[in-house]
């Protein structure tokens, strides 16, 4: 089989360490290793290098044709060596642990499992400089968690097979063991089900190429091969060569089949699995009906035929459940297993699914919803709407694969909106991603059930191959050392050095990935603190218009403290209101001459952040009498782009006063405000 990437990318990605005396115990590879004990020798891989490798005959194959493509120039005889053998390692306890000793005439890797071996091999070829040598010395490692994972949304936009080989040889290089496929959503059903022939014959196309034309416009399919078709699937033959294509990488592949929700593909080519029977009515399975099960048990089986994984993913995440309080088949199910309410009705979906993927010899993994109505026996969560569905499912005595939107969504901005292309979510570079810690508030016990950690990329405004490679790498580098290593105080900076290291080679060898080495930065305005009349000066707060607790910015402090907020809503910085807009009244503490009052917000449609509508400004001496000085009216139109605005009033003459209003009011669209600062001068 034709390789994706060319072996000469591991070649590219090299980290020479230094030449000097004395011994060095750091060294750059990427994810960095727990401990390295490096010489300025050097073992030469020049061709006079004999490989011999003890382990069973599945792994001696996977490694023999690996190490034949690689960089590494070996033979079957030769005067130095390079042994790889499976066998306990002491100080070890990871199979995919291993440790690397190298002399000048030979480096034997030794590793738990064929996997351990592949990651020392790894490791080495990150060694090797222009010349083909690496330095000798002791090396041993071994990862913090045991699933590292990276997810593909293939649903919103299709991708070929070989892209999907691609990034595998890319995250299996950064010693990444899972590849989470998402299959399933309303955009475009991508997986060949025999027994379902229209899921493929209609649910994969649709009317318009982009989603966002799709989504917005007129959410229709079509028929395969008609003119309005786009989209595409994976047939079982595909799929076959893309598990066994990352298997031979130690790359596990897990499918992801939507349930309940997010189904709406499968209920316009199958309305009767739906609560109203008609198509293009209902994004939720009727869990109510009978024949759902027999669907999803029989759809199930041809995928656990396909995938060996240890997890099948059954999504479970944001369903409206909107028709089952009115659908007879639900309530009566409701009723004849004594269920309380929609949600444990879900629950009794999921629990049911879980029995049968148990019996065929499987876990379910599903987001952190699955948690709604009581979570399935053996469940694994995938906490997504922050750490608190991982929290309650180690708390409960369940595994947890940590992959919070704030900190591992690959869809949001890594840079300056501005310099970006459209994203859907807010700032993200690859310091916030680099920041998070997987286990951080847990004690000893629930720290152990944390599985891993997973980067998410949703492809809604990412429509091209390109575009995927530009929003996962670098980011993806920082998920992958904290899956490897997570160690306690990291350093960025160090890190970043790495990373963009990584990054030039990758974009050498055929990646567009991000330029890391002119990254843009941070928003200015958020760079340094603002002095001005009200910092430091008590913000009261209309009864009726409170700034929202999840989005509290520090609280009623958080308009004068001086900051302003940086690229996104969610850094802390930025306070929030929904539905009641902003009224504060700022006490200066005495009379004050006044020559400007503003504040700034921003706008990003998506999540349904907008520009207020109305602002007024008014102050006054007494916190009673006020007197307006600026209505400000604004034309919120919807666009694609973030942007800021600033909303203010200012004089030449000053005015006197105390007490400062400022009210800012929603428009039609309703949603949210956020402001970060008023400003008085």
């Amino acid at each position: 089989m034709k390789r994706i990437l060319s072996y000469a990318f591991f070649l590219s990605l090299l980290c020479a360490c230094a030449h000097v005396e004395e011994t060095i115990t750091t060294c750059d590879v990427l994810p960095m290793t727990k401990s390295a004990e490096l010489k300025s020798t050097r073992f030469a891989f020049d061709g006079d290098v004999a490989l011999s490798i003890t382990a069973g005959d599945e792994d001696t194959r996977i490694l023999t044709g690996f190490i034949t493509e690689s960089p590494l120039k070996v033979a079957q005889e030769g005067k130095k060596s390079l042994h790889l053998e499976v066998a306990p390692i002491k100080g070890i306890t990871s199979p995919e642990g291993y440790r690397i000793e190298a002399t000048a005439d030979k480096v034997a890797i030794t590793a738990g499992s064929g996997a351990g071996l592949f990651y020392g091999l790894q490791t080495v070829i990150q060694l090797l400089d222009a010349e083909g040598t690496i330095p000798t010395g002791t090396i041993t490692d071994e990862p913090e968690f045991a699933y590292r994972g990276l997810m593909l949304d293939v649903s919103r936009h299709f991708f070929g097979k070989e892209f999907v080989k691609k990034q595998i040889d890319a995250i299996a290089h950064f010693k990444m063991n899972r590849l989470h496929l998402h299959l399933t959503d309303a955009a475009g059903w991508r997986i060949e089900i025999k027994k379902y022939p229209r899921l493929t014959e209609f649910a994969a196309w649709r009317s318009k190429a982009l989603w966002k034309d799709w989504w917005f416009g007129d959410r229709l399919y079509a028929e395969e091969g008609s003119p309005e078709a786009h989209g595409g699937y994976y047939t079982q033959d595909d799929i076959r060569e893309l598990v066994k294509y990352a298997a031979d990488r130690y790359v596990t592949i897990i499918p992801e089949i939507e349930m309940p929700a997010h189904s709406e593909e499968v209920l316009t080519a199958y309305p009767e699995l739906s609560c109203t029977h008609e198509p293009y009515k209902q994004a939720d399975f009727c869990v109510g009906n009978e024949k759902v099960y027999e669907f999803l048990e029989n759809v199930l089986t041809e995928v656990i035929e396909l995938f060996p994984s240890e997890y099948i993913h059954i999504g479970g995440d944001e369903a409206g459940k909107a028709s089952w309080p009115s659908c007879p088949l639900c309530q009566k199910r409701m009723k004849e297993e004594g269920l309380s309410d929609v949600n444990e009705l879900q629950s009794y979906l999921i629990e049911r699914i879980e029995k049968f993927l148990n019996s065929k010899g499987r876990q379910i993994i599903g987001w952190d919803e699955i948690l709604e109505g009581g979570l399935a026996p053996n469940a694994t969560v995938m906490s997504w709407r922050g750490t608190e569905g991982g929290l309650a499912a180690v708390n409960s005595g369940h595994k947890a694969v940590m992959t919070p939107g704030g900190y591992c969504y690959l869809d949001s901005y890594q840079d300056a909106p501005h310099t970006q292309p459209m994203a859907f979510g807010p700032y993200m570079p690859l310091q916030k991603v680099y920041s998070y810690d997987p286990r951080e508030g847990l004690n000893e016990e629930q720290a152990k059930l944390i599985y891993g950690i997973q980067g998410n990329l949703w492809v809604e405004y990412i429509p091209t191959e390109e575009m995927v490679e530009y929003m996962i790498y670098p980011r993806i580098l920082a998920i992958a050392e904290i899956g490897w290593r997570n160690p306690a105080g990291r350093d960025y900076d160090e890190f970043r050095q790495r990373a963009i290291t990584a990054v030039n080679r990758l974009r050498d060898n055929g990646y567009n990935a991000f330029d890391l080495e002119n990254e843009f930065g941070q928003r200015k305005e958020a760079q340094q603190t603002n002095e001005h009349l009200a910092k430091g000066c008590p913000v009261a707060y209309a009864e009726n218009a409170p700034f929202n607790e999840k989005y509290n910015a520090g609280g009623e402090t958080a308009l004068t403290d001086g900051i302003h907020g940086g690229w996104t809503y969610t850094d802390e910085k930025w306070q929030g209101f929904i539905r009641s807009g902003v009224d504060v009244v700022i006490d200066l503490g005495s009379e004050k001459e006044i020559n400007s009052v503003a504040a700034d917000f921003m706008q990003m449609c998506i999540p349904d952040v907008w520009m207020p509508a109305e602002v007024t400004i008014a102050l006054s001496s007494d916190n009673s009498n006020f007197n307006t000085v600026a209505e400000i009216k604004h034309n919120v139109v919807r666009d694609e782009e973030l942007s800021f605005k600033n909303y203010g009033w200012k004089s030449d003459k000053a005015v006197k006063a105390r007490y400062v209003r400022y009210t800012a009011k929603s428009g039609k669209q309703g949603g949210w405000l956020f402001t970060d600062e008023i400003e008085i001068k």
